[in-house]
């Protein structure tokens, strides 16, 4: 098979969908490989270093998408890459689809398809392509909120930690998941006093036996959310349903009734986000003030750490890609069901449920009954 990775072309985004080992690993398994020049700088990877492991470097993207059979990336294609999609193209990145109508529409006008790391699920519930970059969001979330609480920002000016003598801020995450509970190690690592929220008795009992006396668990329910975000100086979204939008858990008036320049980091953007004061931002302005709450709600977080990310997500995205390329898409799923829930688009079909309930007029179509 021809697989190929080009240059992110999202606002700072640095990450890139296959290592050099990773080329090294496919040219191994007998395919070829194709990479836009640069693609890799950005994460650390030279050209070079892409061509010692058998690479075929290519002078634009357009090349590469003309050319391979399976596209490896890291975020979504944008509006420009739409015309480089076309039918029987297998595009393996995250999607976020619950979150974007015109991707979905595009991919399945092209007919692509379109296999979503975020939403692929192991046996046990796990979310082995997702986790990786949960795990960097939601210590990134910390320490950009700790930065955008500072005065020079509009923040409180409050110090996580405090010092004697002085208040601990209050840290609110929203999520009991991968993000949650990698913020709440951050946040408690840096002397807050940190409160988490989840539905899940099962996850609260975890995290309880996890952290102990240092947090505060609360179910999470309207009444609870609302007292909890009025009291902290910094809250983190880190709600996630699989492959569906995020519920809105800060709704707009209780933004009035919290503390002025206390700032709100939602991870949960990507799904749409988790208050409906939720639009997505870029690195390079990062943040916006509503009713006094700073948002900071950057798309792709993990792309501020690049090189950490690209090592991190490539090594859990290889083992599925190698399996769709050695078997193509269709016989890999045969061969291993957990395949099939990364498919969320295929032939002009929208084989995600969760993505199909997002927004009205879409039918969904289960994977399985097409090949």
């Amino acid at each position: 098979m021809k697989v190929g990775s080009v240059k992110e072309i999202k606002n700072n985004e640095y990450r890139v969908g296959l290592t050099p080992d990773n080329v090294r690993s496919y040219v191994n398994a007998g395919h070829q490989v194709y990479i836009q020049k640069g693609a890799g700088i950005g994460s650390g990877f030279s050209n070079e270093e892409y061509a010692h492991a058998g690479a075929i470097l290519c002078d634009s993207a357009e090349e590469v998408w003309k050319t391979v059979d399976m596209m490896v990336k890291v975020k979504e294609p944008l509006a420009e890459e739409y015309p480089l999609l076309r039918e029987g193209l297998i595009l393996y990145t995250y999607l976020h689809l619950a979150a974007d109508q015109p991707q979905i529409d595009a991919l399945l006008e092209h007919k692509v398809k379109a296999v979503a790391y975020e939403t692929l699920t192991e046996t046990d519930g796990s979310l082995p392509l997702l986790s990786p970059m949960s795990q960097i969001a939601g210590r990134l979330s910390i320490q950009e909120g700790a930065k955008y609480l500072e005065k020079k920002y509009g923040g409180e000016g409050v110090l996580l930690a405090g010092v004697p003598g002085t208040p601990k801020a209050h840290v609110v995450i929203l999520g009991g998941g991968t993000v949650g509970t990698n913020a709440a190690k951050i946040a408690i690592g840096m002397g807050a006093n940190v409160t988490i929220l989840t539905r899940s008795p099962k996850h609260l009992e975890q995290i309880d036996n996890r952290f102990g006396s240092v947090i505060q668990t609360l179910v999470s329910n309207d009444t609870n959310v609302e007292r909890a975000v009025k009291e902290a100086d910094l809250i983190i979204g880190a709600v996630l349903i699989t492959g569906a939008a995020a519920p809105k858990l800060i709704k707009r008036e209780y933004l009035k009734d919290m503390k002025p320049g206390c700032v709100f980091v939602d991870v949960s953007v990507d799904q749409g986000g988790c208050a409906e004061t939720t639009h997505p931002t870029t690195h390079a302005d990062p943040i916006y003030t509503v009713d006094g709450v700073i948002h900071y709600c950057v798309a792709n977080m993990p792309g501020a750490v690049p090189r950490t990310s690209t090592i991190a997500l490539t090594n859990s995205t290889l083992k599925y890609g190698l399996e769709i390329a050695n078997k193509g898409l269709e016989q890999a799923c045969v061969e291993n069901e957990v395949i099939y829930s990364g498919v969320n688009t295929y032939d002009g079909k929208l084989t995600c449920q969760n993505v199909a309930e997002s927004f009205k007029g879409y039918e969904f179509t289960d994977p399985k009954t097409l090949f």
